[in-house]
This record gives C-alpha cells, sequence and structure tokens, in this order.
C-alpha cells in the first residue's frame, strides 16, 4: 500500500490582537504637568512662574523660630534694664561723642584723657540744666497742697458744663457721680520721681562705661572689622560704622542746638507773658524736647498748670502755653525736617512707633534713645538689604 504524498497547509495568521498591559498610568509628578490629548502619560515639567506661591513647613519652622528670638530678646531687655538701659545708652551717646573725641586727638590730646574731658563737660551741662530746674521745682513741691486747691478755685469755670453733663447722665440712666472737677492727689510725686531718676548704681555703670567706651573705640572699631574673615565683609562692616558715627554725632550737635534754641524762645515767651521763673521753664522745655513728640506735650502741660496758678484769669494763664503750641508746632513741622529731615530721613510713622515702644520697655531713657536706635537700624538695613534687591514698580 503505498503512501499519497500531501501538500503542507499553511498556517493563517492570527487576526486576534495583543493584550493590553495591566500596568497602571503613570501619574504626573509634584510640578510637572500632562500634554494635551494623545500625548498623555508624559509628564513635563511646569514653568515656576504658573504655580502658586506654597509656604513650606521649615518656612513656618523657620518664622516661628525667629518670632520666639524676638520675644525672648524683648523679655530679656525688659527684666534686665537695670544693666542694659545703662550699657546702650553708653554706646549709643559715646558713639556720638566720638568725633569730639578725634577732634581733641588731632590737637594731641591722648583719647583717655579726652574722653575724660569730654565726659565732664557734657555732665557739667546737665548739671546746670538740672539746676535751674531743682529750685522752683523744691519750692513748687513744698506748696502742692495749696496749690492744688488754688487750681481747683480757678477751675470753678468748668462747674457749669459738668452739671450740664451729670444731668445728661441721670437722664440717660448714667451713674450720678460728677458733681464737680476733682483733681487726682499729690501721692504721685514721688513714684514719678522713682520712675523719672535713674539708680546710682545704673549712673555709675552708664558714667564708666562712657568713659571706657570713647578711650578705646578704635581698639573696638578695629577688632570688630578684624572678626570677618572676607575682604567684602570688612569693608562693609567698616563703612557701617563709619555712617553710624557720622550720622550720630551730627544728629547730637543738630538736635542739642535745635533744642537749646527752643529752651531760649520758651524761656522769652515765659518772661514776655509774665511767668514765673522763666530760666528754669526754658530749661526744662530744652530737656524734655530731647524726647520727640512726649517732651513736647509734657511740657505744654507743665506751662498750663503753671499759668492757671500764677495768673489770675484763665485766659492770661493760657497765652504762654498758646504761643509755645505755636512755636512747636513750627519747630517740628518746619524748622527740624528742613535740618534733620534731608540728613536722616526719618519716617514720621516710624519714629512714633519708636518712641511708643522704647517709652514702653525703658521709659524716658528709652523715648531719648528711641530716634538714634532707629538711626543705627535704617544703617544697617540699607547696607545689609542693598538698593538693588527687587522693588515694586514705580506709579
Amino acid at each position: 500500500m503505498s503512501v499519497i504524498p500531501t501538500k503542507p497547509v499553511p498556517a493563517k495568521p492570527s487576526t486576534a490582537k495583543p493584550l493590553a498591559s495591566k500596568s497602571p498610568p503613570t501619574k504626573p509628578l509634584t510640578g510637572e504637568r500632562q500634554l494635551p490629548n494623545g500625548h498623555e502619560g508624559t509628564p513635563v515639567p511646569d514653568s515656576r512662574s504658573e504655580l502658586p506661591p506654597v509656604i513650606r513647613r521649615t518656612e513656618v519652622v523657620a518664622i516661628a523660630l525667629v518670632g520666639l528670638l524676638i520675644i525672648c530678646i524683648i523679655a530679656s531687655l525688659y527684666l534686665a534694664k537695670a544693666f542694659f538701659l545703662p550699657i546702650t545708652m553708653a554706646f549709643i551717646v559715646g558713639t556720638m561723642l566720638s568725633p569730639a573725641a578725634s577732634f581733641l586727638e588731632r590737637y594731641r590730646v591722648p583719647r583717655a584723657v579726652a574722653a575724660v574731658l569730654i565726659v565732664a563737660a557734657a555732665g557739667a551741662g546737665v548739671a546746670f540744666m538740672v539746676g535751674l530746674i531743682a529750685s522752683p521745682a523744691v519750692e513748687w513741691s513744698g506748696k502742692l497742697p495749696e496749690l492744688g486747691s488754688l487750681l481747683k478755685d480757678k477751675l470753678h469755670v468748668f462747674d457749669r458744663p459738668l452739671m450740664l453733663w451729670q444731668e445728661l447722665q441721670s437722664m440717660l440712666g448714667g451713674p450720678d457721680t460728677l458733681t464737680t472737677l476733682h483733681l487726682p492727689r499729690i501721692d504721685w510725686v514721688q513714684p514719678t520721681l522713682e520712675f523719672l531718676s535713674p539708680t546710682f548704681a545704673e549712673f555709675l555703670l552708664f558714667a564708666a562705661t562712657l568713659i571706657l567706651f570713647i578711650a578705646s573705640w578704635r581698639e573696638l572699631r578695629r577688632a570688630l572689622i578684624m572678626n570677618f574673615g572676607e575682604r567684602t565683609w570688612r569693608l562693609r562692616t567698616l563703612r557701617i560704622l563709619n555712617e553710624i558715627e557720622e550720622h550720630l554725632g551730627n544728629y547730637l550737635l543738630m538736635v542739642t542746638t535745635i533744642n537749646v534754641g527752643v529752651g531760649i524762645v520758651t524761656g522769652l515767651i515765659c518772661a514776655v507773658t509774665g511767668m514765673p521763673n522763666p530760666a528754669g521753664l526754658g530749661a526744662l522745655a530744652a530737656i524734655l524736647n530731647f524726647i520727640p513728640i512726649i517732651g513736647p506735650v509734657a511740657m505744654f502741660v507743665v506751662l498750663i498748670v503753671v499759668g492757671l496758678v500764677a495768673f489770675p484769669t484763665i485766659g492770661a494763664g493760657l497765652l504762654a502755653p498758646a504761643m509755645f503750641a505755636g512755636m512747636t508746632f513750627l519747630e517740628g513741622h518746619f524748622l527740624t525736617p528742613m535740618i534733620v529731615g534731608r540728613r536722616l530721613a526719618l519716617n514720621a510713622l516710624a519714629v512714633f512707633l519708636a518712641v511708643a515702644f522704647w517709652t514702653w520697655l525703658w521709659g524716658p531713657m528709652g523715648a531719648f534713645l528711641s530716634s538714634p536706635l532707629l538711626i543705627v537700624a535704617l544703617i544697617v538695613k540699607e547696607h545689609l538689604m542693598p538698593p538693588d534687591s527687587p522693588q515694586l514698580p514705580e506709579d
């Protein structure tokens, strides 16, 4: 039996489609976006300008740590006021008086001797001004009870408005307590003097630190500059120290000249209007004018009280305070900004906030230091944040 050969049948090509991959779709990473239809699943980096600003957790922690550091510094300055206030006062006043020591040094006066002479001269000037004020202040403090009753008699003119206010309160159902104008008790005199006058230890610490600071200012400058390793930072520190010394020296000279002029004009106003002790009131005006904003207001109140006590009528007693208010308005809005503002360019709001903060922290001496500390902060800010940093567009 023979086998018939058969022709091999070719295999048909398979028409089945391959199974789709079961792998999950690719998700875009953070900071990436997908292309339009037809290119899905291909992430591309997105533009940073299109992303919204995101505050990271590390930035929040850094801000919180900086805030806690600031709170701790303020608390330390407040609690250790007896130490930090004389030291800071000596550093600021010493920087102001350093140009005078350099001037004496050019005439071959040793810097240590120049420091002692400058501090002695400044102390003599302050003692002279305080002496002009102390004598009438002691005299008036012994007459405070009778002066209080005299001032109350002068203010009987306000009894009628107070009665109207009392009737209005009774109609509105308020408390019926206002019958006459009551003056505060005199118990505030001793606490006020204790608040204004520093202790002997604070004064001794201030005087010793001031003399040593002026005498060793050159060595301190050199040590502070050479503390940095890079030449760029050394030059920047040198510029900052030179500018601080120049601006604080000019500030002390200009403000002292202006305040002495304010004291002289105030004394002339008091003499023309017949106020008692015009020299003492002029010296008090010159000293208080070193404290921005608060000093002129306190002097205005003092003139009102003295005028009401010294003159028989309220109109005559308010003449000197009104003239003083006009003079301080011209000085504060025209003279001082024209002389000091061109060199220092201090913002009025910044000055007010600085006075409020340092007065709350350190009292009247803090108010005196507010403007110099603000000047130092602005100079450091200008050098550490130069003008080539991003600026807002102009209108």
